[in-house]
């Protein structure tokens, strides 16, 4: 594959912001993982949540009108 002298490869104006953003700041990414961490990276207890799904109350269909009673 030949490409001219004059190609360079495109880089979007989010591609570039991302990349200044990156060498101003290179920690970054090392405190997007911990932020990251917080809230995603946990073990489950898999017998809490094995409880709440069985605890769980089905919904109606459609929870705005009210039943009729008969």
């Amino acid at each position: 594959m030949h490409f001219h002298t004059f190609w360079k490869p495109y880089k979007s104006e989010v591609g570039g912001f991302v990349d200044e953003l990156k060498s101003r700041k290179p920690s970054l990414e090392e405190e997007q993982r911990a932020g990251r961490a917080l809230l995603w990276d946990r073990k489950l207890d898999r017998d809490a949540l094995a409880r709440w799904r069985e605890a769980r109350v089905a919904q109606r269909p459609y929870v705005y009108y009210e039943a009729e009673v008969r």
